[in-house]
């Protein structure tokens, strides 16, 4: 797959709206498993506000998750984390509005805008997203996978703010009578990994968190707790505490 870089110098070269939209859906590696990430972040960074919004604000109903079109819309919406990196504040609306689209790629393109946005301006993204935090499952689970981002979580403070909406995001789970939704499985599954990327960016906090939340007899928040033990970068962090906090499940 060639780099960021080179897709970047070939949309220079595009002057055309149409003839973009042409070059993103043909190079855009739909259908198949992994969509063309790196032309997605060159898009952001490379291609005009203009085309952007237009790009992200295309129509959104009954788009595939493998089909090439839905792929400028992607391209769109990590340039709005573009823009907003670069201070507008213009789109948080429309990213949460997108958070909640029935297309995973769509949903996967607003943590990837929320990323950007938390490298350049990371309070900012805090103070935007506070209310995610109670939103709907598919809300929390952007935020969540937006801030867990180890670039994001490489100063201690930031990583500790990640913690809190963890914690939040998990006991607003426990007050949910939709479990068996879709959405709620979506969340879970994001929870599923997010919470050991914050306890490996701040170990001496992020233990303590999981430690307690490993004593709640809840279905779901047991599964999320378990799921998080598997990962390879907590085993590498402390296998004694994590073997302690795995017999704590038993």
């Amino acid at each position: 797959m060639p780099s960021v870089s080179w897709y970047r110098g070939e949309i220079a070269r595009v002057s055309d709206r149409a003839e973009l939209d042409a070059f993103v859906k043909q190079h855009s590696g739909l259908p198949g498993p992994r969509a063309n990430l790196e032309l997605a972040q060159a898009m952001a960074e490379e291609a005009s506000e203009a085309v952007l919004l237009e790009f992200a604000s295309a129509p959104r109903a009954g788009l595939d998750s493998n089909d090439p079109a839905v792929f400028p819309l992607v391209c769109g919406i990590v340039g709005l984390g573009r823009m907003t990196a670069e201070g507008s504040e213009a789109h948080w609306e429309r990213l949460r509005e997108c958070a909640n689209d029935p297309c995973w790629r769509i949903r996967e393109a607003v943590a990837m805008a929320l990323q950007r946005v938390g490298l350049a301006r990371f309070a900012a993204l805090i103070h935007h997203t506070r209310s995610w935090r109670q939103g709907t499952p598919l809300e929390q689970r952007a935020l969540a996978a937006g801030l867990c981002e180890p670039a994001l979580l490489e100063l201690p403070d930031q990583a500790r703010e990640a913690l809190t909406a963890l914690d939040e995001i998990t006991r607003s789970l426990l007050a949910r009578g939709d479990r068996r939704s879709a959405d709620v499985r979506i969340l879970r599954q994001g929870l599923g990994y997010c919470w050991s990327v914050a306890v490996a960016a701040l170990p001496s906090e992020g233990w303590d968190l999981l430690a307690g939340w490993a004593l709640c007899t809840d279905p779901d928040v047991r599964w999320i707790i378990i799921e998080n033990l598997k990962k390879k970068r907590l085993e590498r962090l402390d296998t004694l505490r994590l073997v302690t906090i795995r017999a704590s499940l038993e």
